[in-house]
Formats: structure tokens, C-alpha cells, sequence
């Protein structure tokens, strides 16, 4: 037996899967982020804690016998969120997240005092990543800056508390801007150009090797037999890719959870910075992806279901299955900023097209058409970059919604395909990773591609329709530098 826990944004997310690759018991906790100014975004370590401790314990009350058997255990993790620690290892304020946007000043800085940011992390300076983050708190707050003794990743951070060791996967390693991505190992220039050492950082792994054992005080409190080995793990799309089998070149995925992404794995670097390309190292050792990403994507839709008052799904029952025609209202979904390919998390959401006319129905439409027009600009760069999309695999909380994934495949024009649990797809690859840890097998022979229960082909009039509308949906952009 095996267990992945994903801690997201919204929630941590836990699956315990047997030795034939079955889901048998899912929990999941919620999480509350705070913004305690306009485009800061922060969330409490100990409620990760918390709600991971949660999903555990609630696996033991139903499924004791199964927990008590796990020998891996695989984490995953919302990325590039700064977790700063102190000389016993405690938290010195909130994680500063992937969304937040207050470093804006500290990317221009870094790029200036290091040159080099660009061809060595392959990624472009942009406020998501960690290492701005820590311009901005040497900065604004230096006396935390002075006492931070340990930066990590929120996975890492969940694995300190769980096994006591400091470690990190060299994929959620990749967006932190201090990773040289084609060694695989930190860059001391990187660490230097921001004030730091390898001493504030964690020991590195692959994340299908071991990284730590499960203390033993709660191997006893969950009823394990024995301590279960801890996978290095993944970044959320790393581990989502290794879910879904996308392990080799040609396996393109779109990513529909709080953000989204559009993902392509790859046995070379293709980097394209300037276009904000990300370039990350994969899960699997010798490979990497390559990601154009959306701050935005199903968090839009709780934007619109907490403005409309209604459920989630409440909104989507209306739209039917499939779209018959665009919706006559445009919506940007830039509700906190954006990465690809403008690089401007100072840039607001937009309603366009409004009339006396307008019903719920038209706007919830256009939410859902605007998060694939962005999707189609992550497209569009990954194409510079030598990555064409033919059909993407679809992965996320989004992927329950038929008529979405109608829209997606008819703006992308590609196939798109949906798997059944493909909103735990995160959780199940970290299981993943944490099997491999243990048993070392062949890695293509675990990470296989689960059934597709669902292909939505592009409608070639919605094809048509939504290639007009594109350039104009583009013109709504108006950066607010």
C-alpha cells in the first residue's frame, strides 16, 4: 500500500492506493489563504499540518487495516511558495504563495544583479517564483530575513514535520529560481544573488528516490507496521504528469486546478524565458517540462460562484454539455495577475461585452472561454518554443466539467481527454513516486497512462468561431506598469 498527499492550495488532498494501482480511500481537508493587502497572498503553515494530520487520521478510522500496511508515502505540492524557518526550524511568518504578487521590484533587481538568472534556471524573474520573495522580505522585513535559517517549499516543509529531515524534489526545486536546471543542483550564484547559501537550503533528490522515513511516533499514531519510506516527491504538475503516465516527449496535459497550465514533458531543455516559458525539471531523472502557466484558471469559477451566491455546480447545470455558440461576453482571467505570457501580476480580471441582455449564464460561459483563451496564449509559446500541441490529457478540478472541457478542446483546437478521479491526478502520482521509492521498479512500467473515460473533439464551427474571437480577447489586455 501506498500513500500520496497533496497539499495544494485548497486543499490537501490524500489517496491511499493498493499494490494494483487502485485508489482505495481518498480524504481531503480545505485551506484558507489570506490576503492581507491587494495582491499579497499568504496561507499559515500549521493549518497544512493540520490538514494533512487530518486526512491521516480519518484514513485510519476507515481503513486502518489498509493504512497499517503503507510502505511509501509520496507528497506533492503547491510550488514556489516561501516557507521561512528559524534556528529550531519554526515558521517566522506565513508562507509568502506562488500567486502572490508584492515582489515585482525584486525581479528587476535580480535579474540586474545576476545576468546569468535566465540561461542557468531557464526560467524568466517573476513574482511567483521564491527567490523574489526573499529580496522582498530582506527588504521590507529584516529582521525575519536575519533570523531565516531554512527556506522551503511547502511540500518540504510538510516533510520536515513529517520525517525531520529537510529535503526537496529537483522539480519543486525548479521553481524556486535557485536550481541550475540542467545540473539538477542549486546554483551557488543564484543562492548568492539573493543573500544565501546551500546552508539555508535542503538536501536535494529525485522524486522517485528516498528522501526519509516517517517518524516513528506517528508511524504508531496512524498504525503503521513500520516507518514508511518518503519519496522526494513532486511539484503539483510534476506529480500530475507522473499520474497520468506523461513520462516521455509528446504527452501534453492541461492542468485545470486553482491555476492552470499547459504542460509538455521533454527529454531536452527548450527554453523561451522572454515568452515566460517555464522550464522545469520533471519528477523522472533525466527529463524536464516545459509550461506555459496561468495564475487563474478553476479559481474562477469559485470568483464567479461566490459573486452569483450559487454552487459551483449550480453555475455549470444550466450550460448543458457542450457550448453551441461563444458566449456574447468576454472575461479575462487575470483575477490575480498573470504569468504567461505577459508577466504582469499587476494586471485585473475584465468583463467585456455587457448588455440589458446579459444572464448568469452568458457570464459563466465566458469564465470558462476566457480560461482557454489564456490556455491557447500557453499554447501559442510553447509552439515558439519547438513544442506543438496535438492533444492534451486533462487534469484538475476542472476536468469534472463536460461543457469546459468542450470549450478547451474546440479553443485549443487539439483532442482533449478526461480520466476518471482526474481531480486527485497530483495525489495519485505522488503514490506514485512513493512506490517507486520503495521498490524501484521500472519507471514506464508504473507510471503507465490510466484509461481515458472521455474524448471531447474539437467542433469545427466552434473552432472557426473561437479563432475569430481570439485576437479580439487579446486586445482587452492592458498592462498596468
Amino acid at each position: 500500500m501506498y500513500l500520496g498527499i497533496d497539499l495544494g492550495t485548497s486543499a490537501v488532498k490524500t489517496v491511499l492506493v493498493d499494490d494494483a494501482q487502485r485508489v482505495i480511500a481518498s480524504e481531503s481537508r480545505p485551506l484558507a489563504t489570506v490576503s492581507p493587502q491587494p495582491g499579497y497572498y499568504e496561507q499559515d503553515p500549521a493549518q497544512w499540518i493540520d490538514a494533512a494530520f487530518a486526512t491521516l487520521d480519518a484514513l485510519k478510522a476507515s481503513h486502518g487495516k489498509e493504512l497499517a500496511a503503507v510502505e511509501g508515502i509520496g507528497l506533492s505540492g503547491q510550488m514556489h511558495g516561501a516557507t521561512l524557518l528559524d534556528a529550531s526550524s519554526k515558521p517566522l511568518r506565513p508562507c509568502i504563495l506562488w500567486n502572490d504578487g508584492r515582489s515585482d521590484a525584486e525581479c528587476r533587481i535580480l535579474e540586474q544583479r545576476w545576468p546569468a538568472l535566465r540561461a542557468t534556471t531557464g526560467n524568466k524573474a517573476m513574482p511567483g517564483f521564491t527567490a523574489p520573495k526573499l529580496l522582498w522580505v530582506a527588504t521590507h522585513e529584516p529582521d525575519i530575513f536575519a533570523a531565516t535559517k531554512l527556506v522551503l517549499l511547502p511540500k518540504a516543509y510538510l516533510r520536515l514535520v513529517l520525517s525531520g529531515e529537510a529535503v526537496e524534489d529537483v522539480s519543486d526545486a525548479s521553481g524556486s529560481l535557485w536550481l541550475d536546471v540542467a545540473r539538477r543542483d542549486w546554483s551557488d550564484a543564484a543562492l548568492a544573488a539573493t543573500g544565501l547559501s546551500r546552508d539555508h537550503m535542503p538536501r536535494l533528490v529525485e522524486g522517485c528516490a528516498p528522501a526519509a522515513r516517517l517518524r516513528g511516533e506517528l508511524a504508531q499514531r496512524w498504525g503503521m507496521a513500520k516507518p514508511p519510506i518518503i519519496a522526494g516527491g513532486a511539484g503539483d504538475n510534476p506529480a500530475g504528469a507522473v499520474g497520468i503516465g506523461a513520462i516521455r516527449p509528446g504527452t501534453a496535459f492541461v492542468s485545470l486546478g486553482t491555476s492552470g497550465a499547459l504542460l509538455a514533458p521533454t527529454d531536452r531543455i527548450a527554453a523561451n524565458p522572454d515568452r515566460v516559458v517555464h522550464t522545469f525539471c520533471h519528477a523522472i531523472p533525466g527529463m524536464w517540462i516545459q509550461a506555459g502557466a496561468i495564475l487563474s484558471a478553476a479559481s474562477c469559477l469559485a470568483w464567479a460562484a461566490r459573486l452569483f451566491g450559487a454552487t459551483e455546480a449550480e453555475l455549470l447545470a444550466p450550460l448543458g454539455s457542450r457550448p453551441q455558440a461563444p458566449s456574447p461576453v468576454s472575461f479575462l482571467p487575470y483575477l490575480a495577475g498573470e504569468r504567461t505570457p505577459h508577466d504582469d501580476p499587476a494586471v485585473r480580471g475584465m468583463l467585456d461585452g455587457l448588455s440589458h441582455g446579459t444572464d448568469r449564464a452568458a457570464i459563466v460561459q465566458s469564465v470558462l472561454e476566457g480560461v482557454a483563451f489564456a490556455l491557447a496564449d500557453c499554447r501559442d509559446v510553447l509552439a515558439d518554443a519547438g513544442m506543438a500541441i496535438a492533444e492534451a490529457d486533462v487534469i484538475g478540478g476542472g476536468s469534472r466539467s463536460p461543457f469546459w472541457l468542450s470549450v478547451l478542446a474546440s479553443v485549443l483546437n487539439v483532442p482533449v481527454h478526461r480520466f476518471a478521479g482526474g481531480e486527485t491526478g497530483a495525489a495519485f502520482g505522488a503514490a506514485r513516486l512513493g512506490r517507486l521509492a520503495v521498490t524501484g521498479e521500472a519507471i514506464p512500467a508504473i507510471c503507465t497512462r490510466p484509461q481515458r473515460v472521455e474524448t471531447f473533439e474539437p467542433d469545427a464551427k466552434l473552432v472557426d468561431a473561437y479563432a475569430e474571437r481570439l485576437p479580439a480577447w487579446r486586445e482587452l489586455y492592458r498592462p498596468r506598469h
